[in-house]
């Protein structure tokens, strides 16, 4: 267990924009950051960080936080592994209660696969730098390709020994669970039980996860048969997904943010020799098709990707549909062709990072334009096929979803077509029409349908869409109460000459006889009373870092707005904005009176229910004795509001 001390200094060190930059890509906006957010696909931004309060607000999937919880959250991480992730990132030694041994493992299955990836990592590393196979077969392999030293550690390169069980051997040795070593793919499994290497004579790759950690491997054969596969990758395990990961990303988020473009190249060789040249913003498939998932995570820090391929034509041609992709996400896609058979690794080697450089500004070009003349110029002279290249290139642009950019490229495409523009507007139109109405079909649904959050956990901040129901009044004002209570509970009444007296303990007070119905909303008000009873005046970091999950997500609902008013607002429209705070009395007194009002009103319908039912004329006294004096409160109350009552 972490110290609570550790704990202190790790939330004083947390800078929310920088932890949460490191993931998505924020542009500040007033008081705020915002940014597309990371747990759905969007196009417009609905994710708000807010620096000041410590806290994010995903407004398309309502979660929300601390950058302890976005940690938890999008990494997967325990409450322990976000606060030493954090503890690394600030450089804060990490004290903890119980001292474990070196080599045990977290209690959860998917810490256990880390455990043992980041050890396979340090094996490899080991068996390259200090034995004698190590330096004269996989030393010597990248020395020759030209890594230096530097980049060798830094991408943590090594090399898996000739051997059937070297590795697996020493990590069971080592305490390693055989189970783990199996699912992470660094073992393989015979027929009679035992287990093998899977990477043997390879130099190794370590793919890193977005947080730095190893979570797969790329093993290159240095053997010239050719029955042996050139690249052995990890399989599929809980920690690794091919599709959702790009070689290189960890060491190159920073350099593609400060850039503003992102370099795509194929293969690990390509990305250590662009990283090694000083051009950090580079990352690599991993000779994958580009995905969805790839693309996106790229998309959550450029909207530019600059494709680097070799000079294989069948291998471009091949790729020319997959980049279509690139262009649906809403992305700026250039193409650069290296030449003489080069690839990226090859040509950064012979001409120097300035001249590599230098190639590609003078020789990259817009993907359409670029898919244009590769097709125009396989088509040739024949009709058909040049007929069917305008289609695929209508395709193209009809993917784009900036009108503007699209109408753009069909301008250029028909000049270079040779094709009357209004005719490949019409075709796009087409296309257009006929996807939106495919989409429609996929999508429609009944007029006035909503998926409901569960009841004890609302989500007001999302706009409203012909809600199924309506949300009860009194979950409203209860809320408002708690949100009262974070706000302004630790400033001091200032109304009514009351003196030394905070707001939060007076709301409790006035609300010792309410009893709240929403479960968040009645186990808040329970910790906050606690908390004043033992002396303390907890304030909204308390409950924005609170263990209960749903105190955390009632929190920063409350905090966390989507809309803010601009500077300018008064001086361009002369309309003034009333601000709560101006008169605090009436807001604190409001939200007391409105949710007593509200409570006061169910206890005499029931009233009026129970007299209906009443059968003797006992019991008909008592209970329109308690409807009487329950109406006198409730006169008060309205007085107060000035309200009208209606019955």
């Amino acid at each position: 267990m972490i110290t609570k001390a550790t704990i202190d200094r790790i939330m004083e060190a947390i800078d929310i924009v920088e932890v949460i930059g490191e993931f998505v890509q924020l542009k500040k906006r007033g008081a705020n950051f915002i940014g597309l957010s990371p747990f759905a696909n969007e196009k417009t931004p609905s994710f708000t960080v807010s620096p000041a309060k410590g806290i994010f607000k995903d407004f398309s999937t309502g979660k929300g936080g601390s950058a302890v919880t976005f940690l938890m959250e999008h990494e997967k991480f325990s409450y322990p592994e976000a606060l030493k992730w954090l503890a690394k990132k600030y450089n804060i030694e990490v004290d903890e209660l119980q001292d474990r041994p070196e080599n045990a493992e977290a209690d959860n299955r998917r810490e256990n696969l880390m455990v043992v990836t980041s050890y396979a990592a340090k094996f490899f590393q080991e068996a390259m730098w200090d034995t004698s196979e190590g330096k004269s077969i996989g030393l010597s392999y990248f020395k020759e390709r030209g890594f230096t030293t530097d980049i060798i550690k830094k991408f943590e390169l090594g090399y898996s020994p000739d051997n059937w069980e070297a590795f697996t051997s020493t990590a069971i040795n080592k305490g390693y669970q055989p189970q783990y070593l199996e699912e992470s793919g660094l073992s393989v499994k015979r027929d009679n039980g035992t287990l093998y290497d899977r990477y043997r004579g390879r130099v190794m790759f370590p793919i890193h996860g977005f947080t730095g950690r190893v979570i797969a491997f790329g093993g290159r054969t240095l053997k010239t048969d050719k029955k042996v596969p050139k690249y052995v990758n990890s399989p599929e395990s809980e920690i690794y997904h091919k599709s959702s990961v790009l070689y290189g990303l960890f060491f190159a988020k920073k350099s593609i943010r400060d850039e503003d473009n992102c370099y795509l190249v194929e293969g690990y060789a390509d990305v250590l020799s662009v990283h090694q040249a000083g051009i950090e913003n580079v990352v690599a498939s991993s000779g994958t098709s580009l995905t969805v998932e790839q693309i996106r995570l790229i998309g959550r820090f450029t909207k530019n990707i600059t494709i680097l391929y070799d000079g294989d034509a069948a291998g471009i041609k091949a790729s020319l549909r997959g980049l279509d992709l690139i262009l649906e996400e809403g992305l700026n896609v250039k193409v650069v062709l290296f030449p003489d058979g080069h690839d990226p690794d090859s040509y950064v080697r012979e001409v120097g990072s300035n001249a590599f450089k230098g190639y590609i500004d003078q020789n990259k070009k817009d993907f359409i334009l670029y898919k244009t003349s590769i097709l125009l110029k396989e088509a040739g002279s024949d009709p058909i096929q040049r007929a069917n290249v305008i289609r695929e290139i209508v395709e193209s642009i009809a993917r784009i979803p900036d009108s503007i950019k699209a109408s753009v490229f069909i301008r250029e495409c028909s000049h270079q077509l040779q094709i009357d523009e209004r005719i490949l507007l019409s075709e796009l139109n087409k296309m257009r029409l006929a996807k939106s109405k495919k989409d429609g079909q996929q999508q429609q649904r009944p007029y006035g349908y909503e998926e409901l959050p569960p009841p004890d956990e609302p989500h007001f901040f999302d706009e409203p869409v012909a809600p199924a129901k309506p949300v009860e009044t009194s979950l409203l004002q209860e809320r408002e109460v708690i949100r009262l209570l974070l706000v302004y509970g630790n400033q001091i009444i200032n109304w009514d000459n009351i003196a030394n007296t905070y707001i939060g303990p007076f709301v409790i007070a006035e609300l010792s006889d309410v009893e709240f119905e929403n479960a968040a909303c009645k186990s808040f008000f329970e910790i906050y009373k606690q908390q004043l009873e033992n002396g303390v005046l907890p304030e909204e970091q308390f409950f924005i870092h609170h263990p209960d999950k749903q105190i955390v997500d009632l929190t920063v609902d409350l905090l966390a707005t989507k809309y803010t008013l601009s500077e300018n607002w008064y001086n361009m429209h002369r309309i003034f904005v009333h601000e709560e705070q101006m008169n605090m009395k009436a807001t604190i007194l409001g939200a007391i009176f409105h949710l007593k009002k509200q409570k006061v009103g169910k206890i005499l319908d029931q009233l009026r229910t129970d007299l209906q039912n009443a059968q003797e004329p006992a019991d008909q006294d008592i209970i329109m004795t308690q409807y009487l004096q329950m109406k006198k409160i409730e006169k008060h109350i309205v007085d107060y509001l000035g309200s009208v009552i209606i019955k």
